[in-house]
């Protein structure tokens, strides 16, 4: 790629947005399409006289880490990065906020599929959203490349036309990893205590123990902890020791960390009845939570992820905690989290939403029927020890759970199939600006 400015360069006509919002987005969704889009199409900022030029906006999100930017740089893909602070702005004076040519296309890609909307009209470009659950603006929307069936017979007939079923970008990803990173050999447990200071003060002592158990059971099994991106070592250290109150209430804790090896490419959590946990800090971890044999999660967005990943789980909710739990999401937990009626309000709305919701994973809650078991109550670490052991010597059992899952997700092939949706739109937006096909597509898509 030439380093001459990119202020020297003629202007692309044609503009093409991706927009997205969290860490597990950008490296599931946008990074395969976006990278996918280069091998086929010449685009800025690769080439630097190209017709297109490849922009990333994100868009609010209560679960981005701040680090989504430097990420996203990282993988050359794109000419201009908006923050996601910057995204009201944005739409009020776009010009303020780099060159937008008046030709253009909006691809949503993580996030609140409002925000997409907003952004396509503001700037006049046609609109193309990936539908992983439901098409929530389908009037606005130019084309639907949908995750399943499903997605499109939830649409207006009048709409179905817009609409391709393409796949599931999580299956693309999911194959991918488990070739480029395979776990040792071994039964595998994913431990998943959450990432937010008040499900990790319960969850970092609950799982430990948890493990220690579940180690005496089945004595050759391997567990594996992703670091959230907002997690720390420092905080599992912190939470299994006196300083956090709840972990009093539980029998182990750390002895110490080592550093990775030749054998194992991880730091380790050595317990102090001498299991071990392996850390894995890079995020997101789906090649190697695919490969996992179960994962022991609390509720959350990370059983949304296992479900996409089909890795069979047991959700945990230990209530005899309940007043610390204020972990939820949205106007619930906003609510609990007030200093003067915290505790009251706190164990009030908990109690409700355990009382009234019938279930709490996403799988579940996707399905309406109980796909993965979920342990609410006064649950201990033994008896979750117990569940897991069943499971793991249950293979057939297991199997089961991985193919309803699977079911839950589309077919694989996605990121192909999105492309080609993506190109067929620059095409017709090209015929309308007199852009020569031959200035975009490296090799024309076959049908």
């Amino acid at each position: 790629m030439n380093s001459s400015s990119p202020a020297k360069r003629q202007k692309a006509p044609i503009t093409v947005v991706i927009i997205s919002n969290g860490p597990g987005e950008l490296s599931t969704w946008v990074k395969p399409i976006a990278e996918n889009l280069h091998s086929k199409l010449f685009i800025r900022p690769r080439y630097e006289n190209a017709e297109i030029t490849l922009k990333l906006v994100l868009v609010p999100c209560p679960n981005a880490t701040g680090l989504e930017k430097q990420a996203a740089l990282n993988w050359n893909q794109f000419e201009q990065i908006t923050l996601a602070k910057n995204f009201w702005k944005l739409l009020l004076n776009p010009k303020k906020y780099g060159f937008w040519s008046t030709k253009g296309l909006v691809i949503f890609l993580g996030g609140d599929q409002f925000w997409s909307v907003l952004l396509s009209a503001r700037l006049g470009y046609s609109h193309l959203t990936y539908a992983e659950w439901v098409s929530r603006w389908p009037f606005w929307n130019d084309r639907i490349a949908a995750m399943s069936s499903s997605v499109k017979n939830k649409l207006p007939k009048n709409l179905k036309n817009r609409c391709t079923v393409v796949g599931d970008l999580m299956a693309d990803l999911n194959n991918f990893a488990k070739q480029e990173n395979p776990l040792p050999k071994g039964k595998w447990v994913a431990l998943l205590p959450g990432s937010k200071k008040a499900k990790l003060c319960i969850g970092i002592p609950f799982f430990i123990e948890m493990a220690d158990h579940l180690s005496k059971l089945i004595p050759d099994c391997n567990f594996l902890i992703p670091l959230a991106p907002t997690t720390t070592i420092q905080e599992f250290i912190y939470f299994s020791s006196k300083k956090n109150p709840i972990s009093t209430k539980y029998l182990s804790g750390i002895a110490e960390i080592r550093d990775s090896n030749d054998v194992y490419p991880w730091k380790q959590i050595i317990t102090k009845d001498g299991t071990t946990l392996f850390l894995e800090e890079n995020y997101p971890a789906h090649g190697y939570l695919s490969q996992c044999d179960i994962a022991i999660t609390t509720v959350g967005a990370n059983t949304s992820e296992l479900g996409a990943l089909a890795v069979p789980m047991i959700v945990i909710i230990p209530t005899q905690h309940i007043n610390v739990m204020e972990a939820w999401d949205g106007l619930f937990g906003l609510l609990a989290r007030l200093p003067i009626f915290k505790w009251f309000i706190g164990i009030s709305i908990s109690l409700w939403r355990l009382r009234k919701l019938n279930f709490m994973a996403w799988p579940n809650i996707s399905a309406n029927k109980m796909i993965v078991p979920e342990k609410i109550g006064k649950i201990y670490p033994k008896e979750i020890a117990y569940e897991a052991a069943t499971w793991l010597k249950s293979p057939e059992r297991l199997n089961g759970m991985k193919e309803d899952l699977q079911n839950l997700r589309g077919k694989s092939g996605a990121t192909e199939a999105i492309t080609f949706e993506i190109i067929k739109l620059i095409t017709s937006i090209s015929k309308k600006i007199n852009v020569s096909n031959n200035k975009i597509t490296k090799d024309l898509l076959s049908g």
